[in-house]
């Protein structure tokens, strides 16, 4: 039986989107149509070779544009001086523009988090937020330590005292701030968002409370990687930067523009996609499609559980009304693994509704009944206003995570970053406060 994904007259995906679940269909403004379609940024080297040759120009330009926006991170036509005068004049004059999503917000969290609003095309934002790894590592296996999903992701300390983020001004590129001494490289975790607020609804999340407003373009999902990179002055193939598509919205019910965001992604900026790890609510048609996905181009893939069993997680996510337990299990067992790769299964842990040992026990039973190569992230809620639920207790995190030891599942607790200017997982929602 073929998916709702698939076409019955064709093995050919459908595009997926919110209209899935919301009945309505993606909004864009004006403004933002014209922008994407003007834009540079957001182009692979064949589209960019196209509108060199519909230019006049040779083909192999594509490279020298790509070079300049991707690589050596250039925001304005006028300064890509590779090319020529009178080229940036008529790309100027057909009414192109590098067009990256710009950094218009930043806030900063005593732990060293940051969080970004960045704008696109229309003037809507969304967050990004950057985690730069400490020493402390997360409580588990330390050699698990090491996989893109756990390196410097959102323990169960809270942030010392009442302290607040304070906003901090955009700052030049690190690149103008000269070179770093030999030998020091960065070490970080980029969380990225593929929608404008999220058609989810899940009860326990900030981010809902914002609703579905549109997808991202690929170039905005792409874009919000390069800007912060370029901030950082992070050095591709030197610095260990991990993405995880763990933002706002659904990365899955965005699939055509997220995917196309993660091929610029590896092919134009230069990153690993074993160095990225996508979340999903359970989007069984988009889980089949990424299943399809050569391996070269494909993140690691994380399921958001968050419930033992169908009853809970009806209550908690809504959408597994629509894709239980069960079809989520079976999708995943479609995507063909790496060797040593995990499925990763991410557990937000309510105080007192989902965070019992014998919670846990079922985790236990549910996971190992699959019969995937699984681990588990344990999340602490991170708390938020309008949001009806409290902290788990410490002992009871632990006693979590150490049932799920016993029964020989990894576990993992990740730790909260960035609490204090809601930058932790569940607390995105454009906040322009500290």
């Amino acid at each position: 039986m073929l998916s709702p994904a698939m076409s019955e007259k064709s093995s050919q995906p459908v595009p997926l989107d919110a209209s899935d679940l919301t009945g309505e269909a993606p909004t864009a403004t004006k403004k933002n149509q014209e922008t994407s379609a003007r834009a540079l940024f957001g182009l692979d080297a064949k589209a960019l070779a196209a509108r060199m040759v519909e230019l006049g120009e040779p083909a192999w330009r594509s490279r020298q544009l790509s070079e300049a926006i991707y690589h050596q991170h250039v925001t304005k036509i006028s300064e890509i001086t590779t090319l020529s005068k009178s080229l940036r004049h008529k790309l100027t004059d057909e009414g192109w523009e590098v067009g990256r999503p710009e950094i218009v917000q930043t806030f900063q969290s005593a732990d060293g988090t940051e969080r970004f609003l960045v704008e696109g095309g229309d003037g809507l934002t969304v967050e990004t937020v950057w985690m730069p790894e400490d020493d402390e590592g997360e409580t588990g296996d330390e050699d698990d330590m090491e996989s893109p999903e756990s390196v410097g992701s959102p323990s169960l300390r809270l942030p010392s005292g009442a302290r607040v983020g304070r906003h901090a001004p955009q700052t030049a590129s690190a690149h103008s701030q000269g070179p770093r001494p030999e030998g020091l490289h960065q070490r970080a975790t980029l969380c990225v968002s593929s929608q404008v607020g999220c058609p989810i609804n899940c009860a326990f999340c900030l981010t809902a409370k914002l609703g579905f407003q549109r997808d991202l373009t690929a170039g905005e999902i792409a874009g919000q990687v390069v800007a912060v990179l370029d901030r950082h002055g992070v050095e591709v193939g030197r610095d260990r930067v991990n993405l995880v598509f763990m933002g706002m919205g659904e990365p899955f019910l965005n699939y055509d523009n997220f995917m196309a965001a993660v091929r610029l992604l590896v092919r134009e900026v230069g990153l690993s996609p074993q160095r990225m790890t996508v979340s999903t609510s359970g989007i069984v048609p988009g889980i089949e499609r990424f299943a399809q996905e050569l391996t070269e181009v494909r993140p690691r893939l994380a399921i958001s559980l968050n419930a033992p069993n169908d009853a809970l997680r009806n209550e908690l996510m809504p959408i597994n009304r629509k894709w239980p337990i069960a079809a989520i299990v079976d999708a995943v067992r479609r995507v063909r693994l790496r060797p040593h790769e995990r499925i990763t299964f991410e557990y937000v842990l309510l105080g007192g509704v989902n965070d019992r040992e014998e919670d846990a026990a079922q985790v236990a039973r549910l996971l190992r009944k699959t019969g995937l190569p699984v681990k588990v992230n344990l999340i602490t809620w991170n708390p938020g206003p309008g949001i009806g639920y409290s902290l788990p207790q410490p002992e009871a995190v632990e006693a979590f995570r150490q049932t799920l030891i016993d029964a020989e599942i990894p576990a993992y607790v990740r730790k909260s970053r960035g609490r204090d200017i809601y930058a932790a997982c569940g607390q995105l929602k454009r906040t322009v406060e500290g």
